[in-house]
């Protein structure tokens, strides 16, 4: 009985990583690049021209590698094929990383505007 079970739940853990197939990779490969090439396009002709301000250009690099990120993290680390517990549990985990660098860079500015007086 515990065999079976054992069975069961690799063959469904099996399937859901054979879902990665060549093609996927090659289609997230070309995502990526995609996504390089907007940001390339964007640091190289949209900024020097002063056509996009460089406060835009910054929020956008800023969301076009957090989706680069996703990508990575979903795709070749095979986070988009566990369980949803795993998944949220480095969700949260990077929300408290992301937290406490945004309280030390406050804090360290805070702190060097104070000393200075």
């Amino acid at each position: 009985m515990a065999t079976e079970q054992y069975t069961t739940d690799h063959a469904a853990h099996a399937e859901e990583h054979e879902t990665m197939t060549k093609s996927k990779i090659w289609r997230v490969f070309f995502i990526l690049l995609g996504i390089t090439a907007v940001e390339f396009f964007i640091a190289l002709y949209l900024l020097p021209k002063g056509i996009l301000n460089h406060g835009i250009g910054n929020f956008s690099y800023i969301i076009l590698t957090l989706v680069k990120a996703f990508y990575i993290v979903a795709y070749f680390m095979h986070l988009k094929f566990e369980r949803v517990a795993f998944k949220t549990s480095i969700v949260v985990a990077l929300i408290f990383i992301v937290y406490f660098i945004v309280l030390l860079l406050t804090e360290g500015s805070y702190l060097h505007i104070h000393m200075a007086n």
